[in-house]
């Protein structure tokens, strides 16, 4: 027993003095113009090129490119097409990621926190949340106006025939695609994003509470955070955040919004006397899979508004899909590995659950770094998620399915280390850019702080009208019977 733990602990310094190694050979081998790119978030352009966002600085003595109208480029449409497709799978792995964690009597409540979020959102997006997200600005960068409401204008008709409006990312270059396209892409996003926070509410939520939630949370959080990070109008764009595909907007908000509905929602009947384990580990390891074949899709995608880009389904998508694969491999190690030092004996649970935290960590910086960088995002967020999860523990909250530990502590580390290895269109403090990691904790306070304290006025409003909480009675007996009026397995 001791030799095992013996070679475990030093395989687990060999990976952390081996991931440095890596990536300084990285630097070493980076081309200049990398290095010293601009320090910018990725560009959200509108359909026109008179509003586009603005191209690089030219060097001095040359002209500045000028802006180009925008082409339809099919190669890219069809990628972001298949893409919007692959976050849409995400929210049925989300629901059996959650769903084998929770008791049997909860399975078909838990999935319904996922579905549900699919058809609210999905309708909100296309009425209001697009508008505010991706419309024009409306204050002071901080959400957008109403003139997309209902998608307007993503159509117009010339002599009775349909012209598409076209989404170009870089107003010097013309590659673009049906802003409709786009438009549905961020769909997806928005609605997984406030699925996340089911998993901490898993087990004792009203149904009917959750769905005013999901339609409250998404109109006055997400999509002004959307809005102030993605946005060229956006204040945290302006000031130069990184956030690549939503380490700050996705898992940092849905994560401390987690911590703050907890507040009012208190733990579980039983907590923590009563064993609540996992009643089905194989469908929460088959939503892990789900969840990382549809994150290619998440971080992949996000390549339509990299920086200085045109180019949907090239080289940076490829760089983010690089980065997806192996940040989570490294986060599923991390976290066996832990978990093996600090138990004993490593759990599937443990390995699927860093997998995911690796897929959280790498979303902020996906292609911002290269593979060296991804290896130590994942290995720091395998470990560090660890022992987020391990907190809950020593405080005594209960975060059903571990929503804050992983999404809120994974999406921070992510946001936080971006602002140190980002080498690839931005550089970082290895780079030299200590401005640039000032920035990275700029944006999580604010985005922390804002998620954090709208989520409590929307949970104390909650509590007070149409209540949170189940009866004590009904959760005993289970939400798929008194919530659904149905069970999971007859």
């Amino acid at each position: 027993m001791k030799a095992r733990l013996t070679f475990i602990k030093l395989l687990l310094a060999a990976s952390t003095l081996l991931a440095p190694a890596a990536v300084l050979a990285e630097e070493a081998k980076t081309p200049e113009a990398s290095v010293t790119a601009p320090a910018a978030a990725a560009t959200v352009a509108v359909p026109s090129p008179d509003a586009a966002a603005a191209a690089p600085a030219a060097p001095a003595g040359e002209a500045k490119p000028k802006n180009v109208d925008p082409v339809l480029n099919t190669g890219d449409t069809a990628w972001i097409l298949v893409c919007s497709a692959l976050v849409l799978l995400m929210l049925p792995g989300l629901a059996l990621f959650y769903g084998g964690m929770v008791r049997s009597k909860n399975v078909l409540s838990t999935f319904m926190h996922s579905f549900v979020a699919m058809g609210i959102v999905g309708v909100q997006w296309a009425v209001i949340g697009y508008s505010l997200a991706f419309g024009p600005d409306a204050v002071g960068g901080l959400v957008g106006n109403f003139s997309k409401a209902m998608l307007n204008g993503l159509i117009t008709f010339k002599d009775g025939n349909p012209v598409y409006t076209l989404f170009q990312n870089v107003a010097t270059e013309p590659g673009s695609i049906p802003e409709y396209v786009f438009a549905m892409f961020q769909c997806m996003f928005a609605m997984i994003t406030v699925a996340l926070i089911s998993g901490a509410v898993a087990e004792r939520i009203k149904f009917a509470a959750w769905c005013v939630f999901v339609l409250l949370w998404t109109t006055l959080v997400y999509d002004p955070l959307a809005h102030w990070v993605w946005m060229v109008d956006g204040w945290l764009f302006k000031k130069g955040a990184l956030d690549f595909a939503g380490g700050t907007v996705v898992h940092l908000s849905s994560g401390i919004s987690a911590l703050a509905i907890l507040m009012f929602l208190g733990k579980r009947h039983g907590f923590p006397t009563e064993r609540m384990a996992p009643h089905s580990l194989p469908l929460t390891l088959l939503g892990v899979g789900l969840l990382w074949f549809g994150w290619f899709g998440f971080n992949a995608g996000s390549a339509i508004v990299g920086v200085n880009t045109s180019d949907a389904a090239g080289g940076l998508a490829g760089l983010a899909f690089a980065t997806t694969t192996i940040a989570p491999a490294a986060g599923g190690l991390a976290w066996m590995i832990a978990e093996w030092i600090h138990s004993g004996k490593p759990s599937a649970l443990g390995f699927g659950s860093g997998v995911v935290a690796g897929l959280v960590g790498i979303t902020p910086a996906a292609g911002f770094v290269q593979p060296g960088a991804a290896i130590i995002i994942g290995l720091g967020a395998g470990v560090v998620c660890y022992l987020g999860v391990l907190m809950k523990a020593k405080l005594k909250y209960d975060d059903s399915l571990d929503a804050f530990g992983v999404h809120g502590v994974g999406g921070t580390f992510g946001a936080l280390i971006t602002g140190v290895l980002a080498t690839v269109g931005a550089t970082g403090l290895m780079s030299g850019n200590f401005k640039q990691l000032v920035i990275q904790i700029i944006a999580i306070a604010a985005a922390g702080a804002y998620a954090f304290i709208v989520t409590l006025v929307i949970s104390f409003i909650l509590d007070k009208t149409i209540g949170l909480r189940v009866e004590k009675e009904d959760e005993i007996m289970g939400l798929d019977q008194t919530q659904h009026s149905e069970s999971a397995y007859n």
